[in-house]
């Protein structure tokens, strides 16, 4: 392991780098400063959220601009206000010792006036965001043509957001002496397209596997059944008293729903999610980033940008889609050398998506039960006797009283003291856990109900499953008779939401290439860059021939046979 004094970096970067308490580069900065800052090779760099990646590219970045230019020489690309801000922060740390440096942070949400006023001040670096980069190039505010360094920070996170394009459109219009840095902490097929098209031979380097979650994340689930989902989350907090996390919700809706709910029933909650003012989501999230909050809870696209390294629990209160977004929720957790826990509260048909997250996070989920009352209320009562036990005593103040103190409970013996003092915190969760039921699922239960399965793998005695469900759960219009026995081929089609794919599409797909026929549709899952739905099977060959000749957005469809789940 080298130090930063021994990379070769400016002494004014090194004093800075020093006063900011860091003394050995990270795994991804010991890999990409010395490449960044003695070769021009183009870089892709995987790593994980919280690993160092500002100053991996920053530092060795701002050892080479050239202090009092009046052109724009880098541009860091980034997929949130939060993040463009948080970037320019440690950016104009870096820089504190160093002269001539101006960096200027360009975002939407915010005045475009006033950043074409600080651009005008002719900054070295500019950190954006895409949509509002596009707008200032078109508006010739934002010159590219003389930049050196073109860093793309997360650049999964923009592309699932739906910046492609803005993406392209940038990166077009460099000059081609450029070098590109893009930083990622997943691999899918638009970062490699990206890479091809616009960089020249990238260097890789990764800081663990593509794709795969960080090592000091322990992933954990418990199995409820649905109605019982809040249940468990507040158990999950009651037994870990210290947490300090994200519960992730699937919409606004239930985020604001859950969020409510814990405050309601006493806990140090607050929610973060699209309907917020800019105003009140930064009130949240400085509060959360001071500690003065212990759970958020939020949506996939709210969090984004929020960066927190101490969090003790990501929590999912649904499973997402996507394999992926669930890598990047764990990630928020277990960063700077700490320990992390992702837990995930499922009920019964969330079961087979673990399977494919096992695959992409290489190591197994572990079921574990959900806590009983006795459990949580023996935790509780020995987290307040360690608080107890640990609290400084204002002896100068405290001093005063006492007498008066002594004097109230001196008709209790030491033990009915104790038993009181005790009571005072502890009798709020006897009397919620006295008669607690055990959430947890009997699978066994679910598994020997006269093996009568449906297609999906679910007893038809599953609460959590509709009594007289359809086979399927998209229907095509025109579906097949009642009572028949159908058959299902699941098709992999090579698009996706970050191609603006919906379930709806390809419903409506099938129905326009198998015009007048009665076809049923299964399961649909739509993931980020493809998608899986099931169809009668004495329709798949006739379906493949009619989606040869179908194209979506411009992209020619590819339809193929898919391996059963």
């Amino acid at each position: 392991m080298i130090l930063f004094n021994e990379t070769g970096l400016a002494p004014s970067l090194l004093k800075a780098v020093e006063q900011l308490g860091f003394i050995s580069p990270t795994p991804i900065q010991e890999k990409t400063i010395p490449l960044i800052l003695n070769e021009r090779t183009d870089i892709v760099a995987l790593a994980q959220t919280g690993t160092g990646k500002t100053a991996a590219f920053g530092l060795p970045v701002l050892h080479q601009i050239e202090p009092f230019s009046r052109n724009v020489q880098a541009l860091v690309l980034c997929p949130t206000r939060e993040l463009c801000l948080q970037i320019t922060n440690d950016l104009n740390n870096f820089t504190k010792f160093s002269q001539g440096i101006q960096v200027v942070p360009v975002y939407g949400g915010a005045s475009i006036n006033d950043q074409i006023r600080l651009l005008d001040k002719n900054p070295q670096i500019v950190v954006a965001t895409p949509g509002r980069a596009v707008d200032l190039i078109n508006r010739k505010k934002l010159n590219l043509g003389s930049i050196g360094w073109l860093i793309l920070d997360e650049a999964d996170e923009m592309l699932s957001m739906g910046f492609k394009e803005d993406l392209d459109f940038i990166l077009s219009g460099t000059p081609s002496s450029k070098q590109t840095l893009l930083f990622s902490a997943t691999m899918p097929a638009e970062i490699a397209r990206i890479a091809s098209k616009y960089m020249k031979k990238p260097q890789e380097v990764s800081v663990g596997k593509a794709n795969q979650g960080a090592d000091n994340v322990s992933h954990e689930y418990f199995l409820v059944h649905a109605k019982d989902r809040y249940e468990a989350l507040k158990r999950i907090a009651d037994v870990n008293p210290k947490i300090y996390g994200i519960v992730f919700c699937r919409t606004r809706a239930e985020t604001k729903e859950v969020a409510d709910n814990l405050i309601r029933d006493g806990y140090n909650a607050d929610a973060l999610h699209g309907d917020l003012s800019q105003e009140m989501r930064d009130i949240v999230m400085n509060r959360f980033r001071n500690r003065h909050l212990q759970i958020l809870v939020a949506t996939d696209v709210a969090a984004r940008g929020l960066d927190v390294n101490d969090l003790t629990h990501v929590i999912n209160y649904n499973l997402p889609d996507d394999p992926e977004v669930y890598i990047h929720r764990s990630g928020r957790t277990g960063r700077a050398g700490k320990n992390g826990i992702s837990i995930s509260i499922l009920h019964l048909k969330e079961r087979g998506k673990l399977k494919d997250i096992e695959r992409m996070l290489n190591k197994k989920i572990e079921q574990k039960p959900v806590p009983s009352g006795k459990y949580i209320c023996e935790k509780q009562l020995f987290n307040l006797i360690d608080k107890v036990e640990r609290v400084e005593v204002n002896t100068q103040h405290i001093d005063d009283y006492l007498q008066v103190i002594y004097k109230k409970l001196e008709w209790l013996d030491r033990e009915e003291l104790i038993k009181h003092f005790v009571s005072v915190e502890f009798n709020r969760f006897l009397a919620s856990y006295e008669n607690a039921p055990d959430l947890n699922v009997d699978t066994s239960k679910n598994n020997s109900a006269k093996g009568n399965k449906s297609r999906n793998g679910y007893s038809q005695w599953d609460e959590d499953e509709p009594r007289n469900r359809k086979s399927g759960r998209g229907l095509s219009e025109g579906s097949g008779k009642r009572g028949q026995r159908i058959q299902f081929s699941r098709m992999f089609l090579n698009i996706g939401k970050s191609d603006r794919m919906d379930k709806r599409t390809i419903i409506n797909m099938v129905n326009q290439t198998l015009p007048g026929k009665s076809v049923e549709i299964g399961e649909i899952e739509v993931l980020r860059n493809f998608s899986f739905f099931e169809i009668d099977n004495r329709y798949e060959k006739d379906l493949q021939r009619g989606f040869r000749h179908i194209q979506f957005k411009g992209k020619q469809i590819g339809l193929e046979v898919a391996k059963p789940k």
